[in-house]
C-alpha cells in the first residue's frame, strides 16, 4: 500500500513537539530543582541562627500558605509532561497508520518506541512525590536518544525490507523495546544509588554534588526501585530474545546461530541475569550488584548502536540513509 505522506509528516511533528515539549520540562524541574535547592539551605540557616518566630496574634485568621513556587513550576512541569508524553505515542501511531504497518521497522522507530516505553514506565513508578526529582536524571538520557533518533537515525516513512515482513515483528521487536525502556528507567536508578552512597542522606557535603543529592531519595530506595523495574524488565527481554531465536527458526531455519545481534542480546540478559543473583547475594547487594546493572545497560546501548551500526550481521535492518 502507498504511504500516506501526510500521516508521516504529523508523526513527524508530533515527535518533533514532544521533544521540544520535554526541553520545557527539563527546564522546568531544574528551575525547580535548583529553587529547591536554596530555599533548604536558607531553611538550615535560619534553623542554625535565625531570630525567633513571633507568636500568633490572638483572634487574627492566618491566611492560607501559599504553595512554594518551586513547588508551582514542579506542579506545571509535571502538567506539560502528560502532553508531552501524548505527543510521543501520538508519533508511534501516525508513523504506524502513516506506512500500514507496525512502526518498529528500523532503529528511528525503535528508539521513538524505547524512549515511549521509559517515559510510561516513569510515570508509573516516578508519580510520588519524592521520586520527582528523579526526573531530570530520566529526561536527559531520554532526550539525547530522541535527538539522536531525529538527526541521525531518522529514516523515511517507507515499507520494510522483506526479511522483517513477519507477523513476529510487532510480537518480537515490541516486546523487545518496551524491555529496553523499562532497562532505561533502571541504569538511571542504580547510577544514582551510587551517587547516593558518596553522599550519604543526612551526611551530605556543602559542594554542589552535595547539594544535588539532597533532593534525591535515599540510597536505599534508589536501590529498591532498581531492583524492582529489573524485575519488570528481565523476564520481557528474555521474552523477547526467546521470540526472536523462534522467528529465527521461521525466517533463517535455526533458532540460534550466533549472531552478532544474538550473542550481545544474549550477554545483555546474562549481566541483568547476574545482577538479580547479586542484588540476592551478602556482600554483592550494593555497589557490586548496582555496577552490574549499569553494565547490562551499557550492553543493551552497545548491542543497539554499535552492532546495528557498526558490525555487520543479520540484525543490520538501522534504516540509515
Amino acid at each position: 500500500m502507498p504511504i500516506d505522506e501526510t500521516l508521516a509528516g504529523y508523526s513527524n511533528l508530533a515527535f518533533k513537539s514532544a521533544w521540544v515539549v520535554y526541553v520545557l520540562v527539563l527546564a522546568l524541574l531544574i528551575v525547580q530543582y535548583s529553587a529547591a535547592q536554596k530555599n533548604l539551605s536558607e531553611r538550615e540557616l535560619v534553623a542554625a541562627g535565625g531570630g525567633p518566630i513571633a507568636p500568633d496574634t490572638p483572634g487574627r485568621i492566618e491566611a492560607a500558605p501559599k504553595r512554594p513556587w518551586p513547588e508551582r513550576f514542579g506542579n506545571m512541569a509535571f502538567s506539560v509532561l502528560m502532553v508531552g508524553i501524548v505527543l510521543h505515542i501520538a508519533a508511534i501511531f501516525l508513523r504506524g497508520f502513516a506506512t500500514h504497518r507496525f512502526p518498529l521497522g528500523n532503529m528511528y522507530e525503535f528508539v521513538v518506541m524505547a524512549t515511549a516505553a521509559a517515559m510510561v514506565v516513569g510515570v508509573a513508578f516516578l508519580n510520588e512525590r519524592k521520586f520527582r526529582s528523579m526526573w531530570v536524571f530520566l529526561l536527559a538520557p531520554v532526550l539525547v536518544l530522541m535527538f539522536v533518533a531525529g538527526q541521525v537515525l531518522y529514516a523515511e516513512a517507507a515499507p520494510v525490507v522483506p526479511a522483517l515482513q513477519s507477523f513476529w515483528l510487532p510480537i518480537h521487536v515490541t516486546v523487545v523495546s518496551i524491555g529496553s525502556g523499562i532497562f532505561l528507567l533502571s541504569g538511571v536508578a542504580s547510577l544514582l544509588f551510587l551517587y547516593r552512597l558518596r553522599q550519604p542522606a543526612g551526611e551530605e557535603s556543602n559542594t554542589l554534588a552535595g547539594l544535588i543529592a539532597r533532593r534525591l531519595p535515599d540510597a536505599r530506595t534508589l536501590d529498591r526501585l532498581a531492583y524492582k523495574t529489573t524485575i519488570i524488565g528481565f523476564p520481557l527481554f528474555g521474552a523477547g530474545v526467546i521470540l526472536g531465536a523462534i522467528w529465527a527458526e521461521a525466517a533463517w531455519g535455526r533458532f540460534w546461530g550466533w549472531d552478532p545481534k544474538e550473542t550481545c542480546s544474549f550477554i545483555a540478559w546474562v549481566l541483568y541475569a547476574a545482577y538479580l543473583h547479586a542484588r540476592a547475594t551478602s556482600g554483592w547487594r550494593d555497589t557490586k550488584a548496582a555496577w552490574i546493572n549499569v553494565a547490562g545497560f551499557v550492553a543493551m546501548l552497545f548491542n543497539l548502536f554499535i552492532i546495528n551500526m557498526v558490525i555487520s550481521g543479520l540484525h543490520s535492518y538501522a534504516g540509515l540513509n
